[in-house]
């Protein structure tokens, strides 16, 4: 069993105590929190274990170069679009709760979740990515889910 069926087993039976209306709002907060707590986690480019995620590939620059004008090595953060809320989707409902990513990049996303071979280019060489994985719990976010949990059921009682 998976971390997120022993989640959803144990949450699930907390949340069958509350109405469905009590479910949904309980849901859409969680839903919110846990979608920042991922945001931030991917742009601290952490694994949900706290490990860094492996670095880029060095990318040669036309000519060979790998500095700019100024000498300096060029690197950005991975995921920066991706973390944004036009493409880390969530999808909330009585029933459950969803965290996601938008069609358009789900494709990218998944290639650097599980570490598959993907394009590099559309029609370039391709490329075996390291596993960096984008969506998952770490120690804080379950606790974190335990604790707004008890408080939506403490509350309705």
């Amino acid at each position: 069993m998976n971390e997120l069926e022993a989640i959803d087993r144990w949450a699930g039976l907390l949340l069958e105590q509350l109405s469905p209306k009590g479910r949904r709002a309980a849901m859409l907060e969680l839903a919110r929190v846990l979608r920042r707590s991922q945001q931030s986690r991917i742009a601290a480019q952490r694994n949900p274990d706290g490990a860094a995620y492996d670095p880029r590939k060095p990318r040669r620059q036309p000519g060979g170069k790998l500095r700019d004008k100024r000498g300096r090595v060029r690197r950005a953060a991975m995921f920066v679009r991706l973390r944004t809320t036009k493409y880390l989707k969530t999808e909330v409902d009585s029933a459950g709760l969803a965290i996601g990513f938008d069609n358009r990049v789900s494709r990218v996303a998944r290639v650097h979740q599980f570490g598959e071979t993907g394009l590099v280019a559309p029609h370039g060489a391709q490329y075996k990515y390291p596993a960096r994985v984008l969506l998952g719990f770490t120690t804080e976010d379950r606790e974190l889910v335990r604790d707004m949990i008890l408080k939506h059921i403490t509350k309705a009682a």
